[in-house]
This record gives structure tokens, C-alpha cells and sequence, in this order.
């Protein structure tokens, strides 16, 4: 089975006006409503590609039932531990400019976290759980670091799409593969990095701190898979760029889906580079047609290091 864990998601409502008044009336040209968070990203992209997910992590309120009855509706099951204050609306202002308004997120108590390490202490040996996007201001800032210890524990596998410096602490723990972009790798030690070639030594000392794979999202440049005995490198396709948002979060699932039913590193990497250049070449999530479109433009090479 595959889990994925959002531990704040939200309402995105994103709003297009014209011309946009500061202090004065404005009406939308265009708006939509959907389900945010990275694991949640995850798994609907997981479900448009075939495989089976279960989202976790916390809703509540009117707004936490919106994300379960969307997800269930199109088919993704869902064990969010219930919290008692109303899932957060982060709004997406597209104007001439785009401004963007995040809510804080639930409080989460202490009975809140336990039910969740609760659902972590019943994975199974095999089962994988992608631990993707950002902390609340009310969970421990270690919450990452307990949930893959408890995962571990079990035999499963975990993967960790998240940013900062409390990263390197998660890396202890032995997660499957994390997937930083090249600046956020950068961050970590305090470096800049601009090409897949700087990347790789840092990847290497992630690995020697305890991941087992590394990720490295490239940008223009591609994206970087450095394994215990190879380093693999895949190219962009041919597009035009319309949503950045929830790219790197489909790379993570399509590099998943490939792996759980082929095992196929190289393979792998080919399908997460699809998938995610597939999402950030439309306006939504992708669709697995235009994932298997893109595939034959995307070519997976070793690299010297």
C-alpha cells in the first residue's frame, strides 16, 4: 500500500481578476476550487496514473470535508485524523501580478498527533508513505523525523518532498528517496549549486548521512537520481511552462507508480520527468495521457561523476 501524509493542507481558491483595485471593489473573471497540500498532490496523481493510494494527515471543518469529497469522488481513499478547527483556504490571486494569501492552518493537539502516530505504528513491511510539504506551526518540528522512525520501525519505505535545514535530521532516519530542488540542496549546506554536476557531491553526502536515494529537481536543467551505484540524469521536454504548482509533487508520484510495479531506477526517473513536466505544462494536475505523450522525449543518461 501507499500512503501519503499531509500534515497542513488547504483550500486553494484561486481567483483571476482583470484589473485588480487595492482598497476598491473587484470582481473575478475566473475562479476555481481544489484541493492543495503536496501528499494530496501525490495522491491524485497517483490515481490518474492507476495506482492506489490513502491520503492521511488532518482536515477539519467544512472546508477539511471539501478535500475528503473531492479525493473519494475521484477515487482516492482517505484516513485524515479529524481535528476541531476548519482546514485552512489559501488564495491565489492572478492579476497583472500574482499575490498569494496562505492561511496558518488547525491547531493540532496533543490527542490529534497521537492518532496519527497511531496510524503510523499499523504500516505494514512493503508499504510506502511519502511524508510532502510543510509543518504546522503547532506540530513538534521533529514531527518528520518521529513519523519516519515510526514507519521505519514497521519495514516501510518513506519518502520526503519537504524544505529547510530539518532535513538533514530526517536523513538520519533511512528514507527511500528525498527529493530537494537544486536550491533548496544548496540551502542544506550553505553552497550555491547551478548544475547537475555541482549536485551530485552534495547528493552523495545526503546519502552518507542516511537516504538511501536522492532526487535533485533541476529546473531548465532536468532533474538527478543518485543511487548507491549510479547517478542517472533526465532531460526536459519540449513545452510550454503554465503551472509550476504541484510539478515537483507529480515527478515524486510517477517516479513512484514506475518504481512500485518495475523496480527500474532509470525507468523510474524517465516516468517522474514525464509526469511532472506533463503538470507543469497544464493548467492542473496531469493527466497519464499526456504523461505517456512526453515519455519519448525523455531520455535518462548515466553520468560520470
Amino acid at each position: 500500500m501507499i500512503y501519503t501524509c499531509t500534515l497542513n493542507p488547504s483550500v486553494d481558491y484561486v481567483v483571476h481578476v482583470k484589473e485588480f483595485d487595492l482598497g476598491g471593489l473587484n470582481r473575478t473573471s475566473f475562479d476555481t476550487k481544489h484541493p492543495g497540500g503536496k501528499g494530496i498532490n501525490v495522491s491524485r496523481v497517483l490515481h490518474r496514473l492507476g495506482l492506489e493510494s490513502t491520503a492521511l494527515g488532518y482536515t477539519g471543518g467544512f472546508t477539511g470535508q471539501y478535500i475528503k469529497d473531492i479525493l473519494e469522488h475521484e477515487g482516492t481513499k482517505t484516513a485524515f485524523v479529524e481535528v476541531n478547527e476548519d482546514t485552512r483556504i489559501n488564495i491565489k490571486l492572478k492579476a497583472d501580478e500574482e499575490t498569494e494569501i496562505n492561511g496558518q492552518g488547525p491547531t493540532l493537539t496533543e490527542e490529534n498527533l497521537q492518532a496519527l502516530y497511531q496510524q503510523f505504528s499499523s504500516l505494514e513491511e512493503g508499504d510506502f508513505v511519502v511524508l510532502a510539504g510543510s509543518i504546522p506551526s503547532s506540530a513538534p518540528k521533529d514531527i518528520y523525523v518521529t513519523l519516519t522512525k515510526l514507519a521505519r520501525e514497521k519495514g516501510a519505505r518513506v519518502v520526503v518532498d519537504t524544505s529547510g535545514k530539518d532535513l538533514l535530521d530526517i536523513v538520519k532516519e533511512g528514507p527511500f528517496f528525498i527529493k530537494p530542488n537544486h536550491h533548496e540542496l544548496g540551502e542544506l549546506f550553505d553552497v550555491s549549486i547551478q548544475t547537475a554536476e555541482e549536485a551530485v557531491p552534495y547528493a552523495r553526502k545526503l546519502m552518507d548521512m542516511g537516504a538511501e536515494n536522492v532526487i535533485v529537481s533541476m529546473a531548465g536543467q532536468g532533474s538527478l537520481l543518485v543511487t548507491k551505484d549510479n547517478v542517472y540524469r533526465a532531460n526536459v521536454p519540449k513545452g510550454e511552462l503554465k503551472n509550476s504548482v504541484g510539478a515537483g509533487d507529480s515527478l515524486v508520484a510517477g517516479f513512484l507508480a514506475s518504481y512500485v510495479k518495475d523496480g527500474d531506477f532509470a525507468k523510474a526517473l524517465q516516468v517522474g520527468a514525464a509526469t511532472g513536466s506533463a503538470t507543469a505544462f497544464s493548467i492542473e494536475l496531469c493527466t497519464k495521457d499526456h504523461m505517456e505523450s512526453l515519455l519519448p522525449q525523455i531520455h535518462v543518461t548515466g553520468m560520470d561523476e
